[in-house]
């Protein structure tokens, strides 16, 4: 084909020789991309082999480490400004964020920046989202937007509150077992600090979590802490009111000098007690739980049931 023919070919339509070539010089393009980026892998991986790091002046002046770089310093900066900050809401965040587990010093920082950057994504995913979805109305456009951005703003901290209850649960539920194992250990003669090591080393497959805490109460009396301020400790990060009340009985029966053999036997009845009555009361509670799904879920199925053959009968007038 001579070039008069391709001209009589794409004369009557120039767009469709625009996009062929356009398209030629896209796949091109992609096809020299494609074949660098493979060089460029052939090249590290024949230099891992012979032990040469990828510490070149090309890799810091590349998006990936300039991200990374950015990323840091933002946590970096948040993290000076959140910790030299003594407020009541600081305070009480970085409280929740030990319950729930969480001991990285950057924390906070991980939190704030989670928050803000839910919100806006949100709000920009609605915002973006429901134009295709048909929604252009702007009074009920915006209020959208704005509940996104709202609902964003609390994602963090209803996940944080879940942790939270999900780990107090735990606690809750292996704290009289606690109690149980130091009047073992206390009647074998051993000391409350032996009692605390030797628990916690039980109390590792049943409750990670309690056993971690023990853990660091530990840590904290070899490293000179007194037991009264290690236990005190172990109940702010633990949440419950039974630790608390629990390094108070210790402190108490330091200071009168009386048995803490009887004073841990008498506590840890009334934790089963306690542990005894909590199961009582859901089991008494989960009728009032189930009918609500029996209204919704059962009794209509039993009515269909009972009354399908009489509305069948009245409507064939089949009584035989």
């Amino acid at each position: 084909m001579d070039s008069g023919s391709a001209i009589n070919l794409f004369g009557d339509n120039a767009a469709t020789m625009l996009s062929v070539l356009v398209f030629l010089a896209a796949g091109t393009l992609a096809f020299a991309v494609m074949l660098g980026m493979r060089a460029r892998d052939a090249v590290r991986r024949r230099a891992a082999r012979v032990g040469i790091a990828d510490d070149a002046p090309a890799g810091r002046r590349s998006l990936h480490f300039s991200g990374l770089k950015a990323a840091q310093k933002l946590i970096d900066y948040t993290t000076k400004h959140y910790s030299s900050a003594d407020g009541k809401d600081i305070k009480v965040l970085r409280r929740r964020l030990i319950e729930a587990g969480i001991y990285d010093p950057h924390a906070a920082a991980y939190f704030f920046i989670a928050r803000a950057g839910m919100a806006v994504g949100l709000a920009m995913a609605v915002f973006f989202g429901l134009p295709l979805l048909g929604l252009h109305a702007a009074t009920s456009f915006w209020l959208f937007v704005i509940c996104g951005g709202v609902l964003g703003y609390l994602l963090p901290s209803l996940f944080l509150d879940r942790l939270i209850a999900a780990r107090r649960l735990e606690h809750q539920a292996g704290f009289p077992d606690f109690m149980d194992l130091l009047v073992v250990c206390a009647d074998a003669g051993l000391s409350m600090e032996a009692a605390l090591d030797r628990v916690g080393r039980e109390l590792g497959m049943s409750y990670p979590s309690l056993a971690a805490n023990i853990h660091m109460a530990n840590l904290e009396i070899r490293a000179g802490r007194t037991m009264t301020e290690a236990l005190e400790h172990l109940g702010d990060r633990l949440g419950l009111d039974e630790a608390r009340s629990f390094a108070t009985l210790i402190a108490q029966s330091d200071e009168l000098g009386s048995s803490i053999g009887d004073a841990l036997r008498v506590y840890s009845d009334d934790m089963r007690h306690k542990r005894l009555s909590r199961a009582e009361e859901k089991a008494y509670s989960l009728p009032a739980k189930l009918a609500v799904p029996m209204m919704l879920f059962i009794f209509p199925v039993l009515f269909v049931v009972i009354l399908c053959p009489v509305i069948v009968r009245l409507a064939t007038g089949n009584w035989g």
